[in-house]
């Protein structure tokens, strides 16, 4: 006997003794007319007897669980339904009518919810004598209120994942805990973001964050996605691409969430055992998800961006060769940046909330500031070049107001642009004398021989006429050779050639120079050929300018010594004076143009202050390099190195016919 089967012996007293004393009539033999509404009703209506099994049910009723009637009829209560606990029972044989919720099974073993309303029939002597049974399919109910009740539950996980994600600082941490919520909300096998990069000719899928429920396959989202990439591509707003056959994989649901230019963000969910077909309310709260994730990333997005910005002038800024003040209207520095090797660097605890004038000379700082409050040169950019008792530099302050409130001071170390500027200076004086000095010789010269004299006399003063004009000539040839190195029309020819002869006739060339004041050159090599890479011209410029340096500072009667050693892969010329030296702070300015130092201007020695400048040019030009040693009034020493010729090129030269 089914254990949900009231036995008779079970039923209450008064029944079972109206059992047993009286037999039951036929069923639909006492109430013909209730027999007629019986089988017309739309309603299912079941025909239970009092020891709970089916005696009779209606068409309706037979076509919801599958049964014929002959196969129904004789079945336990509890072949079909669940009714509950004994209270129930006995409610329902006192007389009362039950409205309770079922699950039913059809014939064919598949279930589905219904409402059940039982109550007792009785005859005209008031005698029980079966129960009524009416059932309502309530499974589209049921069906809304777990949809609704899913729904409730995934914006109550959006609730919380919008709190989280709120009171986040990092909001990239709490993603994956965010998808973990909608995961196990929407209960599928997995969900991810990720983003579809369509720059290239070919997409590129590329999985930001992914969860995957505890104890499911994996899901390869690449390959899952990749057949589905030009529909899912194109979908728009709130619409969705969904794919629901199990046979070809796994079910996934794709929501787009974000989208910046030519890359797409998307929410995937994916399930391996189900398919995914949602109500109306779970893709609401599915795409509020996804919003809510849109908005997060783009926060993100936008908080990364500014960082990135800040980084980015952080490090201009921090490139600038400049130092930045920031200054309200009072002259009280707001700001300060600066690269800690200028030489104005304080750190910025020491300076900020104090005024301009606290750190600098108040002239100084009414100097650069004293235009400020002008409203006509509110958006000028006013310059001041200024000095500071403290610091050997020079510098130039540029005010550029920003607001009525606020101006930025720009200070720049200018050193180095005024040394050129003063060396300029002094250059367009000296060359002024150079070349004014040979020419008032050669016009009085010009004067004394058309006024005559002796042959000797006149022959003294072709002579000097003739010195002061070649004086005159190389003065305007090196200021070309600098303007053509200057704008880079000056072309070398780098080809291999012996050093010696070279040098040779550089000496050659000076020898007159050096007779004059009783000055002997040296020349000794190891070597008869010295094989180099170099210009055969510029290469005289070279040894010609620093031999006769070399004569010009050397005492009369000394010796300039010229020598000349090769290593494996260079060869060195060395040029030794005994002379006055070069002075230790001006050996680091030495190769400038225009520069000359001291000891030499006060003994008057006649110079431009470029030929240094044009011997540096050359021989790194053709690879090498120059360096000096020296101490001061014994002397100098400058070394040219030079590339070896290799043996290949060497030999591919002199094939050339």
């Amino acid at each position: 006997m089914d254990e949900k089967t009231i036995p008779i012996g079970n039923l209450p007293p008064h029944l079972a003794n109206l059992l047993k004393k009286k037999k039951k009539p036929a069923w639909g033999e006492e109430d013909l007319h209730y027999r007629a509404l019986f089988d017309q009703t739309s309603e299912s209506v079941f025909i239970i007897g009092l020891d709970l099994h089916y005696i009779t049910a209606n068409a309706q009723a037979l076509d919801l669980l599958g049964y014929k009637k002959e196969e129904l009829i004789g079945l336990p209560v509890s072949a079909v339904t669940m009714l509950g606990g004994q209270p129930e029972r006995e409610s329902i044989l006192d007389g009362d009518t039950n409205m309770v919720e079922r699950i039913l099974r059809r014939k064919d073993g598949s279930s589905f919810p219904v409402e059940i309303c039982a109550s007792i029939i009785y005859n005209e002597k008031n005698e029980p004598v079966y129960i009524q049974s009416i059932a309502r399919d309530i499974s589209e109910r049921k069906y809304s209120e777990l949809a609704l009740a899913k729904s409730a539950h995934i914006l109550s996980a959006i609730n919380n994942a919008t709190a989280r994600l709120l009171r986040s600082s990092n909001i990239e941490t709490m993603i994956p805990d965010v998808l973990a919520s909608l995961g196990e909300a929407i209960d599928v096998s997995c969900c991810a973001i990720f983003e579809i990069n369509t720059f290239s000719s070919q997409p590129v899928v590329t999985v930001q964050y992914q969860w995957t429920k505890k104890n499911s396959p994996p899901v390869e989202i690449l390959k899952t996605i990749f057949p589905f990439i030009t529909p899912i591509l194109g979908v728009s707003g709130s619409h969705f691409f969904n794919r629901d056959d199990l046979s070809r994989g796994p079910s996934l649901m794709i929501i787009p969430i974000r989208g910046t230019l030519d890359s797409w963000g998307f929410l995937g969910f994916f399930d391996s055992s189900k398919s995914l077909s949602w109500s109306s309310s779970e893709r609401d709260a599915a795409e509020m998800a996804a919003g809510l994730i849109g908005s997060a990333l783009q926060r993100t997005g936008y908080e990364t961006t500014i960082r990135l910005n800040e980084t980015r002038n952080r490090i201009m800024l921090s490139a600038l060769p400049d130092l930045l003040i920031r200054l309200d209207a009072n002259s009280v520095i707001l700001d300060y940046t600066t690269n800690p090797n200028h030489p104005l660097y304080l750190h910025r605890d020491m300076i900020s909330g104090k005024k301009l004038s606290d750190i600098w000379p108040a002239e100084t700082v009414q100097l650069i500031m004293e235009e400020v409050d002008n409203p006509a040169l509110a958006s000028s950019q006013l310059t001041h070049k200024f000095t500071l008792p403290f610091s050997a530099s020079d510098y130039e302050a540029r005010l550029l107001p920003i607001s009525v409130t606020e101006t930025l001071l720009v200070i720049r170390d200018v050193t180095d642009q005024a040394l050129l500027d003063r060396m300029k200076s002094d250059f367009i004086n000296r060359a002024s004398h150079e070349l004014r000095t040979p020419l008032t010789t050669a016009i009085l010269m010009t004067e004394l021989i058309q006024d005559g004299g002796s042959q000797e006399d006149v022959n003294q003063y072709w002579r000097t006429l003739t010195g002061e004009l070649n004086r005159q000539k190389i003065l305007i040839d090196r200021l070309l050779i600098a303007g053509r190195l200057e704008s880079g029309m000056m072309e070398l020819n780098k080809t291999p050639l012996d050093l010696i002869p070279v040098l040779q006739e550089s000496i050659f060339s000076v020898n007159p120079i050096a007779g004059k004041r009783n000055i002997t050159i040296e020349l000794s090599a190891l070597q008869k050929e010295l094989f180099v890479i170099g210009d055969k011209n510029g290469l005289q410029q070279v040894f010609i300018n620093l031999i006769n340096n070399a004569i010009k500072f050397s005492p009369k009667g000394r010796t300039v010594e010229v020598c000349v050693k090769q290593s494996a892969d260079q060869t060195c010329v060395f040029i030794t004076d005994h002379g006055i030296g070069i002075p230790p702070e001006a050996m680091p300015h030495l190769f400038q143009r225009f520069y000359r130092a001291k000891n030499v201007t006060i003994a008057e020695i006649p110079g431009s202050g470029i030929g240094l400048y044009i011997v540096k040019s050359i021989v790194e030009d053709l690879g090498g390099s120059i360096s000096v040693e020296s101490v001061q009034n014994q002397g100098a020493t400058f070394t040219v190195a030079l590339k070896n010729a290799s043996p290949d090129r060497l030999g591919a030269e002199n094939e050339q016919p």
